[in-house]
This record gives structure tokens, C-alpha cells and sequence, in this order.
């Protein structure tokens, strides 16, 4: 099999490289609640687009920028800070608009595979080198010049591509499945919390009777009441003791647990340590809303909470009043500080809940144990596929591993 050394614009249709709409023309009263998605670099994760925190405008904005419209087979680029990081365009996604930050690129399909071409562009060494040529220190900037000029290696044969993209998708796909019913789970986590403590249709409740809000049994207190904050400062020196670092921007939104970290040379200073089952609560920008159950032993930094239970039989309830109820919520609007926010320990423990009896506390553990389980089996599945493809990608894009 023959390779080719080509340059990412010579392989791309004619204006295939197009920068986003800048900010002067889409401004930040453009955005709506409802309406065509809008792709920010911050919505480009592990490869696909996520819509957790994804911008839309209405059909008068899609008109006007229409230019910017996305297609099947598009690759979407961020444009500034992580520069490197990009996502593919599937059939979902048409339609959609390519968004301020971000650039678009739109291969010729008689030149290369679209999809091969995606891999291609998550190549360590090709990410390695966008990153090298990005302009500013601070802030890496890319423009459609520098993409451009991307070096890129790749089969003569449109056949041989896409039998390479074909055994890197098989891994993508066993990981979106996973994410997939990582998602149902935590739905369902989280409406067995609202139906049972927030609608108080909780087992037994047509017996229960019900003052001022308040079932018979349960307890009016303070978070701090149920839930205490645990680990401890730990020197730079100690960090040979763990495995794995995981700071805040490590930690998936939303989620109940995660398998990801980073590494653990990387933990330098401000350190804290959690062991598994504790509660990391991201305390910097809570509106992000990352509240995960610690999977394993490890060191985060300050800029997390590391929180446990008083009682372990309050365990599963403690972390559903966290993530499910209105405790970001609350955190968020008690920050301190403009820039980077942050919700103080001290002033979050003062949070008023309502304590369920110990017996609906433990039955609801139950349930949410068997959830909690299951999530944390398909995380660790999800983490090892990535980790696979992610040593076999390099490998085929150097044809070392033949197809």
C-alpha cells in the first residue's frame, strides 16, 4: 500500500477550510433557548458533539449564516485554546451551524474518505504539529492558512482508508453505545430522586401524612447536618502514593462517575486527596455542574471539594441531593467571586434540606447502588475502548499495523 504526503487544503474542496461566524456577526443576544444547534469548541467532545451546553439561534440567524451550515462528513476544528480538538459531522448533525471559535472543514470525497480524514486529524503527531504552529502564547489561535498546511500521510487507495476508518469507528461506536446507556442510567437515577423526594411519591406515601411540605418522620437541617468534608492537603511529595489525578476539568458534567484522569505527573500543588466512594463536588464555576462518586483512590486540587457522609446509610441520598436536587442550584448563586466563581465550603454546608427517614434513605440505596454499579462497569468499558483506539490510531496512521 502506497502513501501519500499531502497537505489537509490540497485534499479539501474549493473554500472546504472555512472559518465560524465572528462575533460581529453572531452576538451574544443572537442565542435562544430553542432553535439550530450552534458548534462551539467547548462542544467538542471525544470526537462527537455534545449538546449538554450546546448555543442555538432561531431560523432568521440560520438563514443569514448559512454559509456556515454543516454537512455529513464535515469535520468541525476548534479555532483557539485547545486547539487540536475536533469532532466529526454526522448525519445527526446536519444542518446545524458551525460556530464562532471554530472552523469547518469539508474534504473532497474523490480525494479521501471523510471519515479517515477525521482520524487522520486526531493523530497525536498531526495534533502535535497544529499545536506548534498556532499563533499566541496565551490564548493558541488558528486561522485557515495554518490548517492549510497541515501535513498529513495517507493511502493511496480510497479502499484502504476506509478500512481504517472502519476499525477505529468500531471502537467509537462501542464507546458512544456505552455513553448512550450511561446516559439512560443516570436518567433514571435521577428521576427515581424527583419522584420520590421531590414529588414525594415515595414508597408508602399514601400512608404518610404530609405538614407544610414535610413528611411524618423526615428531618428539616442543613446539608452540613448529613454531609461532612473529607480529605486531606497532601505535599507535592505524596503524589507517588496515587495513580490517579483528577482535576476539575478531568470530571464529566452531570454525570454520576467517570473513569477518566489525568496523569499523575501532573499533580503539582493545592492537592487534596479522596479515596473511592467519596464525593468530588466541583467547587470553581458549580454552574458546570460537576458532582461525581470517586471510582477509585486518588488527588484532586482545591478547586474541588472532597465530601462524604456522616452516616453511610444517607450515602446514596447525600449524593442525590448534590447532583440531582437543587444543590448547584444554590451553590452557584452563593459564589464568590466575577471571573471564576467559586462556592465556599463554609457557606455550602448552610444549604436546607430534608432528611428522609433512615429506611427510605436505605431502600433508595439500594436502588441507586444497582444504578450506580451498572454506570461505573460501562465507564471503565468506555475508558479502556478509548485507550485502545487511541494506541492502535497512531499505529495506522503510520501503517506500522496493516490493514
Amino acid at each position: 500500500m502506497k502513501w501519500n504526503a499531502v497537505k489537509l487544503g490540497d485534499i479539501c474542496i474549493e473554500g472546504g477550510i472555512q472559518t465560524g461566524p465572528f462575533g460581529s456577526q453572531l452576538h451574544q443576544s443572537d442565542y435562544s433557548d430553542e432553535g439550530t444547534p450552534v458548534v462551539m469548541p467547548v462542544d467538542l467532545i471525544d470526537g462527537g458533539i455534545s449538546t449538554e451546553r450546546i448555543a442555538r439561534v432561531n431560523d432568521d440567524h440560520v438563514q443569514r449564516l448559512s454559509r456556515h451550515m454543516l454537512e455529513p462528513g464535515d469535520v468541525v476544528y476548534a479555532r483557539r485554546g485547545d486547539v487540536g480538538r475536533c469532532s466529526r459531522v454526522t448525519q445527526s448533525e446536519a444542518g446545524w451551524l458551525c460556530g464562532t471559535g471554530c472552523l469547518r472543514l469539508r474534504a473532497d470525497s474523490n480525494l479521501v474518505d471523510k471519515t479517515f480524514l477525521y482520524y487522520a486529524l486526531s493523530n497525536p503527531v498531526v495534533v502535535g504539529w497544529v499545536r506548534n504552529h498556532a499563533i499566541g502564547a496565551t490564548m493558541p489561535n488558528l486561522n485557515t492558512t495554518i490548517l492549510g498546511d497541515v501535513p498529513l500521510c495517507i493511502p493511496d487507495s480510497l479502499g484502504a482508508q476506509r478500512s481504517i476508518a472502519s476499525i477505529l469507528m468500531a471502537y467509537d461506536n462501542l464507546i458512544e453505545n456505552n455513553r448512550r446507556q450511561i446516559v439512560l442510567l443516570e436518567e433514571a437515577a435521577q428521576r427515581l430522586y424527583k419522584e420520590w423526594f421531590v414529588d414525594l411519591r415515595f414508597p408508602e406515601h399514601e400512608n404518610t401524612e404530609v405538614v407544610n411540605g414535610t413528611p411524618t418522620g423526615w428531618t428539616k437541617c442543613e446539608l452540613g447536618d448529613v454531609v461532612h468534608q473529607s480529605g486531606n492537603a497532601e505535599k507535592k511529595s505524596n503524589r507517588d502514593n496515587y495513580s490517579h489525578y483528577l482535576p476539575i476539568d478531568s470530571i464529566p458534567p452531570k454525570s454520576i462517575t467517570c473513569w477518566d484522569s489525568d496523569a499523575i505527573e501532573n499533580a503539582s500543588s493545592s492537592l487534596v486527596a479522596f479515596k473511592r466512594d467519596d464525593f468530588v463536588f466541583g467547587a470553581m464555576r458549580p454552574y458546570f455542574h460537576k458532582v461525581i462518586i470517586a471510582p477509585y483512590a486518588g488527588l484532586t486540587r482545591t478547586t474541588c471539594f472532597v465530601l462524604n457522609v456522616k452516616d453511610p446509610d444517607y450515602w446514596a441520598y447525600a449524593f442525590a441531593v448534590l447532583t440531582f436536587g437543587d444543590c448547584v442550584r444554590y451553590a452557584t448563586s452563593i459564589s464568590v467571586g466575577t471571573t471564576m466563581p467559586y462556592v465556599r465550603w463554609e457557606d455550602l454546608r448552610h444549604m436546607p434540606i430534608v432528611v428522609p427517614t433512615k429506611e427510605m434513605a436505605t431502600t433508595f440505596k439500594s436502588h441507586f447502588d444497582n444504578i450506580r454499579m451498572r454506570v461505573e462497569v460501562l465507564y471503565k468499558q468506555l475508558a479502556e475502548a478509548r485507550e485502545a483506539r487511541d494506541r492502535l490510531l497512531p499505529k495506522l496512521m503510520s501503517g506500522e499495523v496493516g490493514v
